[in-house]
């Protein structure tokens, strides 16, 4: 097939989990033979096009005209994306538009109708789930925009049973609209580390002292407050542990703050940014991988933790319950309890013999249920589920001609879509 991706960010302009998965998709995509051309936004020193690992990618200029606020930015970088996919549309053959979350929904909308394309989303999380509800004019926005785009798709693809569930809750979503389909998660690309772990480690750690890692961005919903919270009990049972917390966000320096207030010290460490190598190793170093979301719609970084070797501990929320079994591929512990998570990060770094034993479970789950060419395959067969079918001219008279061509159009476009047209 030929595919239209749209995405609002792509690798190396990563904001969160979207950019990689929508590059893993892709480029798995064009692994199995399929043509896919992704338009998303320009990146610091990177062409306006380039081809790789077997997908096209083309950047366009989301600086200019210089945008008042956050919403205008994305509403006038959608001007551009239409500019580009008009292009590449115009030169024909693309058999669907796959669009990635509500920031690339005026484009996804406007090239549906303007080329007649059937239009498949991903909705990758929901501003309400987010935010546990919508508290002003902008959670308003971005949650209409959200719906916007799940009722002009044909085909409304989540990564978990949890975000189908919350699609049908809160915009009514269809059920025969929605297909879940799990992210996956490239092991091998977390194989590769600093060459001298033993040296590399002392930069983060003292060699007596176990690493409770978080990596992952600084907002409300990840619930990073609450592994701080749960930091003193840790080290009052295991005063050798370490909390590293790698990553950036709006609500890094009340973070910073909080760990003050708790008199962690030098047992905190803020790592900010960080590249993929030390993320690799700070996994393959770490006693436990921490991810304490209220909020998780898929939970792709546990999957990565555990493909950097690390045993997790997670909460248990949407998509991680469906990707963390308690005490088969790692620990979970009540959401928002800080208590409960302080106990399971002790549990982790007190028995080894189980750290051990939920990693080497873990690593075989993301080969047997998280395999990027499967999710590609499943892909794939849901465009197919709203494209027309080429079928074999048949040969019919004037009259018959003109009932068979009413009959089809009429069921494709009953079947195809409960919505906007």
């Amino acid at each position: 097939m030929k595919i239209l991706m749209l995405s609002w960010e792509y690798p190396p302009k990563v904001v969160g989990g979207l950019a990689r998965a929508v590059a893993d998709l892709s480029q798995a995509m064009a692994a199995l033979g399929h043509e896919v051309s992704v338009v998303t936004s320009d990146a610091e020193q990177c062409e306006d096009s380039v081809y790789a690992a077997g997908v096209r990618v083309y950047r366009v200029n989301h600086f200019l005209p210089r945008a008042l606020d956050f919403l205008e930015e994305v509403h006038l970088q959608n001007y551009h994306l239409i500019q580009k996919s008009i292009e590449l549309l115009n030169q024909g053959g693309f058999e669907v538009v796959h669009a990635h979350d509500w920031l690339v929904a005026p484009s996804a909308k406007v090239l549906k109708h303007a080329f007649k394309m059937p239009l498949v989303c991903t909705i990758h999380a929901t501003e309400w789930g987010r935010n546990n509800g919508l508290h002003n004019d902008v959670q308003r926005h971005i949650s209409d925009l959200e719906w916007w785009l799940t009722y002009e798709s044909y085909r409304v693809i989540c990564c978990s049973e949890y975000m189908r569930s919350e699609l049908r809750r809160i915009f009514q979503v269809p059920a025969d609209k929605l297909t879940v389909i799990p992210n996956g998660v490239h092991a091998e690309s977390f194989a590769r580390v600093h060459p001298d772990l033993d040296q590399w480690r002392r930069n983060w750690a003292s060699p007596e002292e176990e690493i409770v890692l978080y990596v992952g961005r600084h907002v409300f919903e990840k619930g990073v407050d609450i592994l701080l919270a749960a930091a003193p009990k840790v080290l009052a049972y295991r005063p050798q542990a370490k909390f590293i917390i790698a990553g950036h966000g709006p609500c890094h320096d009340d973070l910073k703050r909080q760990a003050w207030e708790l008199g962690l010290g030098e047992k905190v460490h803020f790592a900010g940014f960080v590249d993929d190598l030390t993320r690799n190793s700070l996994y393959h170093l770490a006693d436990a991988a921490v991810f304490p979301s209220r909020y998780e719609p898929f939970g792709l970084v546990a999957l990565e933790a555990m493909a950097g070797g690390a045993p997790v501990v997670v909460s248990d929320v949407g998509g991680f319950a469906e990707t963390v079994q308690h005490e088969v591929n790692g620990l979970t512990f009540y959401a928002g309890n800080a208590n409960s998570l302080a106990d399971n990060i002790i549990r982790l770094l007190t028995d080894k013999l189980l750290a051990r034993r939920l990693s080497e479970r873990a690593a075989q789950d993301l080969t047997e249920k998280f395999d990027w060419k499967e999710i590609a395959r499943s892909t794939v067969a849901s465009y197919r589920q709203i494209t027309p079918r080429r079928e074999a001219p048949v040969l019919y008279d004037r009259y018959q001609l003109t009932a068979e061509v009413r009959r089809k159009e009429g069921s494709f476009h009953e079947s195809r879509n409960h919505g906007g047209r």
